[in-house]
C-alpha cells in the first residue's frame, strides 16, 4: 500500500522565533502500519518525499525523474516495504509540496519569497514528529537519512532519543568543515548576485499554484527568477559530490564532441579551446536542475545544513546524543569528501566514549558522496542487517570493498545529476 498526500499542521513556530499560519507537509508512505514497524527516512538537500516507487504513479512523482531511492526502500528491498511502514516527508522550506519560500502567504495572497523565515534541520525534525502525530506513529522502529538527511537523523536522536529504537546515519557527519562551508557561501552568492533574484522575490504573479505544489509555477514553460545563478550554484555541488577518481573515470580530459551543444562561449577564447565533456556534464545538469527547483529553497536548504552542529548547546556529539539508548549504524564512504570517513569515525568514536552501542561501517568507494545513492548494494545490507537485529553480532568497525562494477544490475542515476 503506498500514499502520496499533503498534512496541513496548523500554525508552526521556527526555531528563530518566526511563525508562519498553516505548514503543509507532503509526505510519501509505503506498506502498512502495525503499530511497531514505522520506518522515517530524511531526504537529501534537494531531495523529496518520493522515495520509494509507487506502481499508483509510474515513476513520477515531485518533479523527479524516479524515486531516489528506489533501489534501497520498496518490496522485497533492504528496507522492505511488505516488513515496515515507510515515511518520507519533503522539509520545510523546499520546493517539493511542503510550504517554502515559492508558496504562498495565506496572509498575502502572494508566494514568501525570502520573507519565509529561516528554517534549521531542527525545524525539520520537530515538523516530521508532528507529521507522524497526526499518521498515528508514536515510537519509530528506525530514523534513516543520507547526507543532510544524516544530520536530520542524528537531529532526531538529540531532541526525541526516547521515539526512536534504532538508527542510520549514512554519508554524514555532525557538522560541515569550513571548506564545503565556503563552496556553499560561492554558491548562494552566485544566486544572489543574479539580477533576476530580485531579493527573493521573483515569482510571477500569473503563477498558476497555491500553497503546497510542487514546484513553482510561473503559468508558462520557464521557471521564474535567477536560473544562471541556481545553475551556477548547482554545479558547484555537483562537484563537491564527486571524487576525483570518479570525474577522472567518467570525463577525463576529453572533448565533449560535434554533438554537444551549448547556448553559446562563455568567454571569447572558448570558440578556440575543446568544450569537454566535464563541462556539458556540469551544463546539461545545471539546466536540468533549473527546471525542478526554487532559488530560495536552495538559499533555504543549504543556510540549514551549513548551520546544522550537533554539540551546540552540549560539550561534545557524544554529550549531545547520550540520552539516546539504542543502536546507532554510521555508514561512510571512502572517497566522500563532502562528508569524510574521518568525521563518521570521530562521530562513532564520541559515541562510544559515552557508552552507546555504535558500529562504524566504512564501505570502499570511488564514487565520492553521490555513492550512498548509486551503490545501493553497499548501502542496502547494513541497513537491513539494522532493521531485522540491531548491532547485534557486529564488529564495531566494520570495512566492506566495494564490488565489481558488472556484479549487479545498473542503478538509477544519482539524485545529485538529475
Amino acid at each position: 500500500m503506498t500514499a502520496k498526500d499533503t498534512v496541513d499542521l496548523g500554525t508552526f513556530t521556527f526555531e528563530c522565533g518566526e511563525s508562519i499560519p498553516t505548514l503543509e507537509v507532503a509526505y510519501e508512505s509505503y506498506g502498512e502500519f502495525d503499530g511497531s514497524n514505522a520506518v522515517l527516512i530524511c531526504h537529501a538537500l534537494t531531495g523529496s518525499a518520493h522515495v520509494a516507487r509507487r506502481p499508483d504513479a509510474g515513476d513520477e512523482t515531485a518533479g523527479q525523474a524516479r524515486a531516489w531511492w528506489g533501489d534501497v526502500v520498496g518490496p522485497g528491498k533492504a528496507i522492505d516495504t511488505t516488513e515496515y511502514f515507510v515515511v518520507c516527508a519533503n522539509v520545510p522550506g523546499s520546493c517539493y509540496g511542503t510550504t517554502g519560500p515559492s508558496s504562498t502567504n495565506p496572509e498575502t495572497g502572494e508566494p514568501y519569497g525570502t520573507d519565509f523565515p529561516p528554517v534549521t534541520v531542527g525545524d525539520w525534525t520537530r515538523a516530521q514528529r508532528r507529521l507522524l502525530d497526526d499518521l498515528g506513529v508514536g515510537r519509530l522502529r528506525a530514523v534513516i537519512g543520507g547526507s543532510v538527511g544524516g544530520m536530520n537523523v542524528l537531529d532526531w536522536l538529540r531532541r526525541y532519543p526516547d521515539d526512536v529504537e534504532c538508527a542510520g546515519a549514512v554519508a554524514t557527519a555532525p557538522r560541515l568543515d569550513p571548506q564545503c562551508l565556503a563552496l556553499d557561501t560561492v554558491a548562494r552568492r552566485a544566486i544572489t548576485s543574479d539580477p533576476d533574484w530580485n531579493g527573493g522575490h521573483y515569482y510571477d504573479t500569473r503563477r498558476g499554484g497555491d500553497a503546497g505544489d510542487e514546484r513553482p509555477a510561473t503559468g508558462d514553460d520557464e521557471q521564474p527568477g535567477p536560473t544562471a545563478g541556481l545553475a551556477r550554484a548547482r554545479q558547484i555541488g555537483h562537484i563537491m559530490y564527486l571524487s576525483k577518481a570518479s570525474m577522472d573515470r567518467k570525463f577525463g580530459r576529453r572533448a565533449a564532441g560535434r554533438e554537444a551543444t551549448r547556448d553559446g562561449p562563455p568567454d571569447p577564447a572558448a570558440g578556440f579551446f575543446p568544450y569537454r565533456e566535464v563541462e556539458s556534464y556540469l551544463d546539461y545538469q545545471a539546466d536540468q536542475f533549473v527546471d525542478r527547483f526554487d532559488a530560495n529553497s536552495y538559499l533555504y536548504l543549504t543556510r540549514a545544513m551549513d548551520d546544522f552542529d550537533l554539540s551546540a548547546g552540549y560539550e561534545s556529539d557524544g554529550d549531545a546524543l547520550a540520552a539516546f539508548e539504542g543502536d546507532l549504524l554510521v555508514l561512510s564512504f571512502t572517497g566522500d569528501w563532502h562528508f569524510t570517513a574521518e568525521q563518521a569515525e570521530a562521530l562513532a568514536e564520541t559515541c562510544r566514549e559515552r557508552g552507546i552501542d555504535v558500529a562504524h561501517h566504512v564501505v570502499e568507494s570511488d564514487h565520492g558522496h553521490d555513492a550512498f545513492l548509486v551503490e545501493p548494494e553497499s548501502v542496502g545490507p547494513p541497513l537491513a542487517g539494522l532493521l531485522e537485529a540491531g548491532l547485534e553480532a557486529r564488529t564495531i568497525t566494520d570495512t566492506v570493498e566495494r564490488p565489481e562494477p558488472d556484479a549487479f544490475a545498473p542503478v538509477h542515476t544519482s539524485l545529485f545529476s538529475r
